[in-house]
């Protein structure tokens, strides 16, 4: 049986509500492996009727664009009882958003739809308000630390996983295999592959995954786009200039935006918006730039070295704080905070936290950090590093990345 993801172990208390489950994230994430674990679970467990299908397979494509209720020739329905179906790579469907609005509307005690969706942009183009109220939407990341550990048969040293802390012998391995995830990410075949293959697969995922999002985004210049992903990988963590990146390229303004918009909508990369609150200045500032899963930044560079031996590490571990925010805080605003005198606090979130990314919390400038203080007393600021040698620096705690 394959490992349980979280989003799993979310998604199953809902399989009894009538709502259509929408599982949506990068290709190769786990969506498909999410459905099957599901699927298992009603097959063993909850002891119901259940039908798979992949949209990939052009001759249910073909059917299903004619009529929904074309669903009722491939698979042999008793309506006298409800049946779970699971749809893979739903986006493939003309109208896939009145496919699922029929089924739901019409046979709503029957039949319970989980589906996935690989782009976020069919979601903006493909689906519709109409099913507003009757869908629930599950986010799926490339692994979390705690799914990375659970993935390598180490689930117990997550420190969250028990209230006993860690000893300094775990901590240790908790640092080793936290820096395999720096350099290789969590994209679940990298994280299971042993260490020579996983640049391998990282190749793949970045030359034949990425070119389907190339393709279904309508990307005319599919080498710009790949130049644009390694230039985004080495400025990790700076403002996003689009006008400095036309020129770079060669091409315009417009172009460098709309590639922008489909890498955040194939799950690639994030853009974050300075904190401010006045949204208006918010939405007319610069963003910064991070990738949503660091084998695929480092893969970008051709840089797979050692943490500690690396030029960039500063850069690789405020993306990997970025990524542990953005899979265990899924819900929160991610921010930035700079002043116009370049005074910066790196991760605001919401009004409450902030973290201060540092290799060196003790090479921080306390009176850039006093300014922050002094202006959102309120908010918790924290320092955040890798392998910590201190509790506290200028009375702000410091954190493993790991602990987020």
């Amino acid at each position: 049986m394959s490992i349980i993801r979280d989003v799993t172990i979310k998604a199953q208390k809902y399989l009894d509500d009538p709502d259509i489950l929408l599982f949506v994230g990068a290709r190769q994430a786990g969506k498909t492996t999410i459905l099957k674990q599901l699927q298992e679970q009603v097959v063993s467990v909850r002891r119901e009727a259940q039908f798979f299908l992949n949209l990939e397979d052009p001759d249910f494509r073909a059917l299903l664009n004619q009529s929904p209720k074309n669903l009722f020739k491939i698979f042999p329905f008793d309506l006298s009882r409800r049946a779970v179906v699971f749809i893979d790579e739903v986006q493939y469907l003309k109208d896939p958003s009145n496919f699922l609005k029929y089924l739901y509307d019409e046979h709503e005690k029957q039949i319970k739809l989980c589906v996935s969706d690989s782009s976020a942009f069919y979601l903006d183009q493909k689906f519709k308000d109409s099913l507003a109220g009757r869908k629930r939407i599950f986010q799926v990341h490339t692994l979390s630390f705690a799914e990375f550990l659970r993935f390598k048969g180490q689930e117990e040293l997550w420190p969250k996983r028990t209230r006993a802390p860690l000893t300094l012998l775990e901590k240790e391995r908790v640092a080793q295999f936290f820096e395999e995830y720096m350099i290789y990410g969590g994209y679940p075949r990298v994280a299971l592959a042993p260490l020579e293959e996983k640049k391998e697969i990282l190749c793949e995922l970045a030359y034949s995954y990425i070119k389907k999002d190339i393709y279904e985004g309508r990307v005319r210049q599919e080498e710009i786009f790949y130049r644009l992903l390694k230039i985004l990988a080495a400025q990790t963590g700076q403002l996003v200039n689009a006008t400095e990146l036309s020129a770079t390229l060669g091409v315009s303004k417009t172009a460098i935006n709309a590639y922008l918009w489909v890498m955040q909508k194939s799950f690639h990369l994030a853009l974050i918006t300075p904190f401010f609150r006045n949204v208006r200045k918010e939405l007319t500032r610069m963003p910064k730039v991070f990738f949503l899963d660091l084998g695929l930044r480092n893969f970008f560079l051709d840089n797979f070295t050692p943490f500690l031996k690396r030029e960039d590490r500063g850069a690789l571990l405020e993306n990997a704080v970025f990524c542990q925010l953005a899979k265990h805080r899924e819900n929160a605003e991610i921010h930035f905070w700079r002043t116009t005198q370049k005074q910066e606090v790196d991760f605001v979130i919401g009004e409450k936290e902030a973290f201060e990314v540092k290799v060196n919390p003790e090479h921080a400038s306390l009176r850039v950090l006093k300014v922050f203080k002094a202006q959102y007393p309120e908010i918790d600021l924290r320092f955040v590093t890798f392998e910590a040698r201190l509790q506290e620096y200028g009375k702000i705690p410091i954190m493993e990345v790991w602990e987020l």
